[in-house]
């Protein structure tokens, strides 16, 4: 079995797999317990299970964990906090961007990396950058104000 070292929300933690390429999705949820980055279809098709890597959006789903070795992994849960929520996850909450919430933390996290890169976007370089994360509750439009709402946070 081999150990994979990497920093997870702001902390080192070590991850265990027989095989290297175990999805990374499966070792946030599993070994970690961090229950946000969910599932959707396993193969990269529509972004539930995006978290930040190096500070880049990354499908979990299709990710090996040995790649995630040495380098800096966020989900969901390690971008704000309830009480102290990070500036998308306050605009999502701010426009009730969420139905199912399902595709939710996947679409926060493509929207904090996209934003890392674009701080001040236009509504059509919103879309695109938006469009492999897929909403089935139809939220499109309160997600789009919510990026825009956090771009001028």
């Amino acid at each position: 079995m081999a150990s994979y070292t990497f920093t997870l929300n702001g902390r080192s933690v070590s991850a265990d797999s027989w095989d290297p390429a175990q999805p990374l999705l499966y070792v946030l949820r599993d070994q970690f317990s961090l229950h946000g980055t969910k599932f959707g279809c396993g193969s990269s098709q529509c972004g539930a299970c995006t978290v930040l890597m190096d500070g880049r959006a990354v499908r979990s789903c299709s990710t090996p964990v040995s790649r995630a070795a040495g380098r800096t992994v966020t989900t969901i849960e390690g971008l704000g906090a309830p009480q102290k929520p990070d500036r998308v996850q306050a605009a999502f909450i701010a426009e009730q961007a969420a139905q199912c919430g399902y595709c939710t933390s996947g679409m926060i996290m493509t929207a904090a990396a996209f934003l890392s890169q674009t701080p001040k976007p236009t509504l059509e370089q919103t879309k695109q950058a938006l469009v492999g994360n897929l909403c089935r509750c139809g939220t499109h439009t309160r997600i789009l104000r919510a990026v825009l709402r956090a771009s001028r946070a």
